[in-house]
């Protein structure tokens, strides 16, 4: 006769059901493939519209001279890539315009009239474009004049927030990993609330708990389902920063690895909470239909976690962000888009991080509670105070 089998092998193998039950759902399926191209839409995205931002293609009738320099200079200040064109006369710069071989075209660029052709009004472009003509005539006046160029004052520019731009990237990576962050989150949490009420409805559950204690069962489900979870958004992070480091869609790649770093782990710890709080809301009824009555309460604080922490990305150091980065079951949602932004003492973090945690541990005990007195009653809608009465008992 074998021995009967521990408490750690119960678990892992409700885990491991889990898991395989899931992988064969074609929602999970599909909600994994929409994701993924999501993110590689959005990459592509920003690939395309960074392309044709920040390029462009002038023309200048005859020799480019000093024109073709100072273009390229004028449009570097301004962040804007120029190539320089050169063109035969009037004509063939009004042809390339219209067939759109050029985005714009100047006319007599060294001439006391230039002229410059455009499709549609692009201030940018016009601002290269005038600032390159007005300083080839301003040195052409000087170098008359015997003035030499070189001994002008020059402009120095001295960024006093040099992270600015590296702030702002990060705070768009935390954004998009909330987003994951709570679509996974709902998503995994109504798997577990709906095995939860597959298994009451179907007295599955009758015969699991013949052979195992009510918590081995809810811990094995939301451990298998959490490890499922944490592949799939860490699968995404991994193809999300892949594509924008090959792509050359950030400039801070250490900063990118550290904020999707930190989304992984409060998915790790939002998942815990709120899993255990769909498993228990799940187990006082036995139907699906009367499912989303009950799970609507935990999907709302999602929700209002997932609301706030937009909002905080615009204003992180808000009495709104601030408060609500160390509340429980919101913390998992703003705090990383905080952190992200570079408003976020190390002693934040941790104390966010034991809020959780205790959270998490009280839900888990008194949940546990009501899980093991109402799983078991399979006759309409279970009380809490009837679960938690049988879950003493």
């Amino acid at each position: 006769m074998s021995a009967p089998l521990s408490s750690g092998q119960l678990v892992r193998l409700v885990a491991a059901r889990e898991v395989s039950t899931r992988l064969r759902d074609k929602t999970f399926l599909i909600s994994s493939a929409v994701m993924l191209l999501i993110i590689l839409g959005v990459l592509v995205f920003q690939v395309v519209l960074n392309s044709s931002s920040d390029e462009s293609r002038i023309g200048v009738v005859g020799d480019p001279g000093a024109v073709g320099p100072a273009l390229e200079a004028q449009g570097e200040a301004l962040g804007l890539e120029v190539t320089v064109v050169s063109l035969d006369d009037d004509a063939a710069a009004r042809t390339a315009v219209e067939d759109e071989d050029v985005d714009a075209a100047v006319l007599d660029p060294t001439g006391r009239a230039p002229e410059l052709l455009v499709r549609e009004s692009d201030a940018t472009v016009e601002g290269v474009v005038s600032g390159a003509v007005g300083a080839v005539a301003l040195q052409r006046v000087l170098a008359e004049a015997g003035v030499d160029p070189g001994g002008l004052p020059q402009v120095t520019v001295t960024a006093l927030d040099e992270s600015s731009a590296a702030d702002g990237q990060r705070t768009v990576v935390a954004i998009v990993g909330v987003v994951l962050l709570y679509s996974l989150i709902i998503l995994f949490g109504q798997f577990v609330a709906q095995g939860v009420v597959e298994e009451k409805s179907s007295r599955v559950v009758e015969l699991l708990l013949a052979t195992m204690r009510p918590w081995q069962l809810l811990a094995g489900k939301i451990l298998g389902l959490g490890a499922l979870g944490l592949a799939q958004i860490t699968l995404i992070a991994v193809i999300g920063v892949g594509g924008a480091l090959a792509l050359d869609v950030v400039d801070v790649p250490g900063d990118l690895v550290g904020t999707v770093g930190w989304v992984l782990f409060w998915y790790v710890l939002g998942y815990a909470l709120f899993a255990s709080l769909f498993a228990v809301a799940a187990s006082l009824v036995s139907r699906q239909e009367d499912l989303a009555s009950v799970i609507t309460p935990t999907s709302l604080v999602l929700f209002v976690g997932f609301f706030v922490a937009i909002q905080a990305a615009t204003n992180p150091s808000g009495t709104l962000a601030v408060v609500t980065s160390f509340v429980p079951g919101l913390s998992p949602m703003v705090m990383p888009v905080r952190q992200a932004a570079g408003e976020v003492a190390l002693w934040e973090v941790g104390v966010a991080v034991v809020l959780m945690v205790v959270a998490t541990v009280l839900v888990v005990r008194l949940g546990g509670r009501v899980y093991s007195g109402a799983l078991l009653r399979t006759s309409g809608r279970t009380k809490v105070r009837e679960a938690l009465r049988a879950g003493r008992a």
